[in-house]
This record gives structure tokens, sequence and C-alpha cells, in this order.
């Protein structure tokens, strides 16, 4: 039968060669967790640019036919890079893209899209709003209060969304029967 010492001195061995793989592991693990964000921000970007022409604007939204169409981000500055790259050297009906970093205190004023970031507080994004003709897309979780006029959702691992549309009718914005369609859920539905 093995010593008290022996078996201690084995279990010191095992943990101190777990704790070595999971050192050498960290990284990896790291590494895919940002790949997967990345994938992430690209489709949501992705969404976000093609959210743009499916939404009806009041006719007073933009001051010339050539004004940018603004997409506003709270603060989410990664986002805002990839969502520049996504939308670089595009148009919707004629606007050209105009990513715009939003931080605490500063105002949404002239965006037509806002997009709030899960590590934001929506509440605080979604007063920069109020009152606009504004598109408001959150990512925070399914079913919580505060969330925009679309909501990001992950499903089964892939990007989704779910959209309430009452809530747009709100803000003068009118959401397509196209976009309704391909939505995970449509909150609300009005007639």
């Amino acid at each position: 039968m093995p010593s008290l010492r022996a078996i201690l001195k084995l279990l010191w061995v095992r943990w101190c060669g777990v704790s070595v793989a999971m050192v050498l592991l960290m990284p990896c693990m790291a590494q895919a967790q940002i790949e997967t964000q990345t994938v992430e921000y690209q489709v949501k970007a992705a969404f976000l640019y093609k959210f743009a022409a499916y939404v009806e604007w009041p006719a007073q939204t933009f001051d010339r036919a050539d004004s940018p169409f603004v997409i506003a981000v709270f603060n989410a500055d990664s986002f805002a890079d990839t969502l520049e790259q996504t939308t670089s050297g595009r148009r919707v009906n004629g606007h050209p893209f105009e990513i715009r970093r939003l931080h605490r205190g500063t105002s949404a004023a002239g965006a037509q899209i806002l997009f709030v970031p899960r590590a934001a507080t929506p509440s605080d994004a979604l007063t920069l709003a109020k009152g606009q003709a504004t598109l408001i897309v959150t990512e925070v979780e399914p079913g919580a209060s505060n969330s925009g006029m679309i909501n990001f959702v992950l499903a089964d691992d892939k990007v989704r969304f779910d959209i309430t549309p009452s809530v747009a009718e709100q803000s003068n914005l009118k959401i397509s029967a196209r976009l309704l369609g391909v939505a995970r859920k449509v909150i609300g539905r009005t007639s």
C-alpha cells in the first residue's frame, strides 16, 4: 500500500500537469473566443447594413439626396470598426454610410440607426435617441426590458434577431414585411 507521502506526491505531479496544460491552452481558448466574437461582429454589421434598406424613415429624415445614412454605435468602438469596413463605399437609397461612435453624454441626433451592445446599459443609450426617428438595435437577453426595436439574439450558435414593430411605429418608422418575415420572432405584432 502506497504511503501518504507517495499519494500526495502523485497528486502534486498531476495538479502541476493540469496547471501547465491549462496555461498552455489559455491563449488558444482566448484566440478562439476572439475569432468567434469577430465573426459575430461581422454578421451583425452585415445585418445592420441590410436593415437600412428594409426600414422606411419619415420623409424629412434627410436634408439632401446625398446626406449620409448615419449608424451610431454606443460604447463599442471595435464593433464600429467592423461596421466601417462592412459599409465602406456602400450606399442605401443613394445615401453613403457614416459610422458615428457614441459614448455616454453624446447625442444620437441625426442617426438613422443606433446600435447598443450587450455590455452597455440600454437605458443610458435609449435616452440618446428618445423622440427621434432612429431605429434602435440592441443585443440584450431575450425578454429583457429596454430592448430596442430590433434585438440581436444568438440561437443555435447563429445570429438572429427579434423585432418589436410597435416600438418602431412610435418613432414613425415602418419595418418592411420582408424584414419581419425573416425575424426569429415578431413581438407584439400590429395589424
